[in-house]
């Protein structure tokens, strides 16, 4: 499998990306993935990174191609200046065996595909894979900070995402749509925080600062109720929460940094950070499966494993 990077010869984060020339592609061997079936969407800080102003990011391309995810850019619109929003690339990370990163703090990278991401939620199922670390959030909305999502820009806020809370314990959802009555309302409403509609699937232990973790999540496939399971380092689950799933759900664009295409108020719920890989699939991985993959990522940037 072959993968793509483009940066420059100056010195990034400490370190010197040797051998590449800015705006000239590089072919690099990457080590093959045991599990390909249902591969949607592979973001490798080590391979299909555009850089420019020396280490900032402003896109990268997703190495499973032939689908409509296929890049994630840089987004100004809602920022105040310009070019604020884009990650910073950290190459050679010594602690993941040398691989790279990429660095958020309060930034994004969107891909622009409005509807590419709608049926994970609305019957295929998915399971994603986030090999990263935390720093201290900046709280801006209590306990809601994304490193992804592709919620709607408005009600009733579809899709499903990946955050923190504020003291670092991680959690996912997956917003259906599906709206609830309550005593004394007029009219129903989107159920936005409802235990039972939108359940957060959270871990007890918070994430201990600039440490890697493999951080997992897994919802089942079906069109009436399905299992939502949250992973850290290891296959057995650290939470588990039924979620009934609404076939006409209706998402919006994918951002990884924060929970959605927020040119509303862009960082107020993102994520402080680093990704060094980011995988989706358009369907729930079996334990067998999921076990291969962990075993991979965890060899492949020196995660410890409960497995």
């Amino acid at each position: 499998m072959k993968g793509w990077i483009r940066a420059t010869l100056i010195p990034v984060v400490g370190f010197a990306l040797a051998g590449v020339v800015d705006s000239v592609l590089y072919a690099s061997e990457q080590p093959a993935l045991p599990v390909r079936e249902g591969l949607f969407l592979d973001l490798d800080a080590n391979a299909g990174v555009e850089v420019e102003d020396r280490n900032r990011v402003k896109a990268w391309c997703n190495q499973a191609r032939g689908n409509g995810a296929d890049l994630f850019v840089k987004r100004d619109e809602g920022r105040k200046i310009p070019g604020t929003g884009r990650p910073t690339l950290k190459a050679k990370v010594e602690k993941i065996g040398g691989n790279n990163t990429l660095v958020f703090e309060e930034q994004e990278l969107v891909n622009m595909g409005e509807d590419a991401f709608d049926h994970l939620v609305t019957g295929s199922g998915y399971t994603w894979f986030s090999a990263m670390c935390v720093y201290e959030q900046n709280v801006g909305k209590k306990d809601v900070n994304s490193f992804f999502g592709n919620l709607r820009n408005g009600p009733p806020y579809e899709g499903f995402w990946g955050n923190l809370m504020d003291d670092n314990r991680v959690w996912m959802g997956t917003r259906n749509g599906i709206e609830s009555e309550k005593k004394g309302q007029r009219k129903r409403r989107p159920s936005l925080w409802n235990r039972k509609l939108n359940p957060l699937v959270v871990s007890k232990t918070p994430l201990i600062q600039n440490r890697y973790y493999l951080i997992m999540g897994r919802m089942g496939a079906g069109q009436k109720v399905v299992d939502l399971e949250l992973f850290v380092n290891a296959a057995t689950p650290v939470d588990r929460k039924a979620v009934p799933v609404n076939p006409q759900a209706n998402p919006s664009k994918m951002a990884i940094g924060q929970e959605r295409d927020a040119t509303n108020h862009p960082g107020k719920e993102s994520f402080s950070g680093e990704i060094a890989r980011f995988l989706v699939y358009e369907r729930p991985l079996n334990d067998e499966e999921l076990l291969m993959m962990i075993r991979y990522l965890t060899e492949r940037y020196r995660i410890a494993t409960g497995n």
